[in-house]
């Protein structure tokens, strides 16, 4: 996956010049061993230039940590720290920046070994606010080498997604198909995050897909295909086409990226794109998105943008579905009710044409739309990749602007069942506790679109950070049962 960035976080502790250097100094190198013994070594940079604790020090610190390519920061208070020029060296870095600071260590040390930085912290955090300055703190920022070793750790995801964001480009192509207004958001907020969006007509993107005709890269993309399709190879006839558009949108990327050093994709699938292309690209979005390149179905910008951060805090294959439909009574009866502890509400069907990656499915198989395929011949509806998402821990997830350009978002971690759904598409019977609520007074009260994003894995605390860290003004989750929704009716 070589669309997401790679994090190379500098380490820079701070003093304030009446405590003793050493405090820092010596605290600074514990951590470094706290965690590299835990994590290894390669995620962090030593500032080994000076401990700051003035202006002239963080300009030093921060040249150096430039020189060293770091793209994410740390300021370490090993003391009380200088609250002026930590802080003007946050402003001054260019990338995600984490504040924490040190614990006493000892009862026998609280004298002249006492830092202060549970105090230091604080003003700290003032001084951000005062500069107008974002910066990642932690839920409880002050700890020994080991805790904050921790902290480093699960700062470094949410560092992904907010660098990312920040170098992202999103292309698309289309408008959003007719009767498909849910999907259709203000692009205001993508500039207010710092991403770049470029908006092209399904002429061009046609045109560059002709231009393609006979490329002599498609036997090697068929060839790869039908690798890993395998079994579920049930359309070779339709893979040259799939590769000649697949090296279409690759190119296009390269030719496009531009300024920006990540991309993300907004494709149209639907109404005219099967009789015109021949095809639906359902099994192309799910390949680049298996590179690390999101594609959302149906021009859904802020999907694909959701995808996108999916896949820097996990560093793995996401997806993009429908909250689809309900599971019936009698097979929650026969296949959920006594064997998992969810109830009916709590489950549902998440579910797309074919645009999951077949690393996240069971048996997949190239198929044709069939939904699509009710009024159209069957031969320009190949190209979907259908299958069981496979069972395990999920992530659903979404940040949207809504209609009058405000940020809202919702996250939930739940699982995908191991439960066939006797049903076609990309499909699984998703479980998160307190679904029925969370759907109501969450997802409809505060108007969301179908489409949530799926990371394989419990990402919430990192998601939730990162929505967070650009102000998103309202991020929902699925409550448990004794805290109530505001819209509840509490009868």
């Amino acid at each position: 996956m070589n669309n997401i960035p790679k994090i190379k976080l500098g380490l820079v502790a701070v003093s304030r010049d009446c405590f003793p250097e050493s405090l820092s100094v010596n605290r600074r190198k514990a951590l470094v061993k706290a965690y590299e013994d835990k994590y290894g070594k390669g995620d962090i940079y030593e500032c080994p230039v000076c401990i700051v604790e003035s202006e002239i020090h963080m300009m030093q610190a921060l040249e150096d940590v430039k020189n060293a390519g770091c793209n994410a920061l740390c300021v370490y208070l090993g003391n009380f720290g200088p609250e002026i020029s930590e802080t003007m060296l946050a402003q001054n870095f260019d990338g995600p920046v984490m504040f924490c600071a040190a614990a006493e260590e000892s009862g026998d040390r609280l004298v002249g070994d006492r830092g202060d930085a549970y105090c230091g912290m604080l003003n700290a955090s003032y001084n951000l606010k005062l500069r107008n300055v974002k910066a990642y703190i932690p839920e409880y920022p002050v700890g020994d080498a080991e805790d904050c070793a921790d902290m480093i750790n699960g700062f470094l995801p949410i560092a992904r997604a907010i660098y990312g964001l920040k170098n992202l480009k999103i292309i698309s192509f289309g408008p959003r198909p007719l009767n498909f207004m849910a999907c259709n958001a203000p692009i205001k907020q993508l500039y207010n995050m710092g991403v770049e969006i470029e908006e092209n007509s399904e002429i061009d993107l046609f045109e560059a897909f002709h231009k393609h005709a006979g490329d002599p890269r498609i036997a090697d993309v068929v060839a790869d295909m039908a690798s890993e399709l395998g079994d579920g190879n049930k359309k070779p006839e339709i893979l040259e086409k799939l590769a000649q558009y697949e090296l279409t949108l690759l190119d296009w990327v390269e030719a496009h990226k531009g300024s920006k050093k990540f991309v993300a994709l907004a494709g149209k699938c639907w109404p005219a794109f099967q009789t015109q292309f021949g095809f639906v690209p359902c099994y192309v979005n799910s390949r680049l998105t298996g590179k690390g390149i999101p594609v959302s179905c149906e021009v859904d910008i802020y999907g694909t943008l959701s995808e996108f951060i999916g896949s820097c805090v996990s560093e793995d294959v996401v997806t993009l579905l429908d909250i689809n439909n309900t599971v019936p009574k009698d097979m929650y009866n026969e296949s959920i009710k006594g064997k998992f502890d969810y109830s009916l509400t709590d489950t549902f069907m998440g579910f797309h044409c074919g645009n999951t990656c077949s690393v996240k499915l069971k048996k997949p198989e190239m198929k044709n739309q069939m939904i699509m395929a009710r009024s159209l011949p069957e031969e320009v509806t190949n190209g979907t990749l259908e299958g069981d998402i496979i069972p395990g821990e999920i992530t659903f997830f979404r940040l949207q602007s809504t209609a009058d350009n405000h940020l809202y978002a919702y996250v939930a971690e739940g699982e995908v069942l191991p439960v066939a759904t006797k049903s076609f598409g990309g499909i699984g019977i998703f479980a998160i506790k307190e679904m029925g609520r969370f759907y109501r007074h969450v997802l409809i009260e505060n108007g969301f679109p179908h489409h949530g994003a799926v990371a394989f894995g419990h990402y919430g605390k990192s998601i939730y950070e990162v929505f967070k860290y650009f102000n998103t003004e309202n991020i929902g989750y699925n409550q448990p049962k004794c805290v109530p929704y505001k819209t509840e009716n509490p009868f």
